[in-house]
């Protein structure tokens, strides 16, 4: 049974961190709102499940924005519970609940990340274009650069010098001794910020040495590589999550 992926078809965004998981696992799925509206998908299939786009779907407990996936009769909305749901599936995550909640944890402060990212160019509200904020946007840019960056990846930083068996069979790991999502997502992040921030996760990164190796490892990886060199792989753009704004980067 394949996976049904709902996501924006034009950005990265959210549902690049899903993405990743089903490439690296080699899974059978369906990035839905890129097909064919003529064959049941598009955008026209993505909306139906949204309280704005109708919700036709008859579903008891709606998504309420993308991403989210289908799995048969279940639909689960939000990353980290979708990369929850998928991690045991798709080998993803170690099979202990402290590892599993360890795995979500770090997902959770990811997402985190990711709102703070966004917030670099939208401080006021998502409803405005970047240049009606752009005052707010320098000076809450500054910020992230200087304190919340730094913060973020000393911490992630310290999670993977104090995983006991994390440089193993091609590590750095985040959790154990292989691959989960919580490493895929920290290389999409890794991959984010140096689109979107080149000169200060040049700086930042020289103090996260395990950092930058887990991301380099992960995008060697076979499938990842493929995934990456592919179509499949939306390029990074100024509608998405990481925007490159130069005045923002300092």
């Amino acid at each position: 049974m394949s996976y049904e992926l709902y996501y924006w078809p034009t950005i990265q965004g959210r549902g690049e961190f899903v993405r990743l998981a089903l490439e690296a696992a080699g899974a059978d799925y369906v990035d839905v709102a890129r097909g064919s509206a003529a064959e049941g998908r598009g955008m026209p299939a993505l909306l139906r499940f949204l309280p704005d786009g109708g919700q036709d779907a008859g579903l008891v407990r709606p998504p309420f924005a993308p991403p989210f996936l289908k799995h048969g009769r279940l639909v689960v909305g939000q990353t980290a519970a979708i990369l929850l749901y998928l991690g045991p599936r798709l080998g993803l995550v170690g099979k202990s609940e402290a590892a599993r909640l360890w795995t979500h944890q770090l997902q959770l402060t990811m997402a985190d990340m990711v709102t703070e990212v966004h917030d670099t160019h939208h401080p006021i509200a998502s409803s405005l274009y970047y240049e009606d904020q752009k005052p707010q946007a320098l000076q809450r840019a500054q910020d992230f650069r200087k304190t919340r960056l730094p913060k973020f990846l000393d911490w992630f930083e310290a999670v993977l010098e104090s995983n006991p068996v994390g440089g193993a069979r091609g590590g750095p790991y985040l959790v154990g001794g292989r691959l989960s999502y919580a490493d895929l997502s920290l290389f999409q992040l890794v991959q984010g910020l140096r689109y979107a921030f080149p000169k200060a996760m040049k700086r930042a990164l020289k103090n996260a040495p395990r950092v930058a190796a887990l991301h380099d490892g992960v995008a060697q990886r076979p499938r990842i590589a493929v995934y990456l060199g592919s179509e499949r792989r939306i390029a990074f753009n100024e509608d998405g999550i990481f925007r490159r704004y130069p005045e923002l980067d300092g």
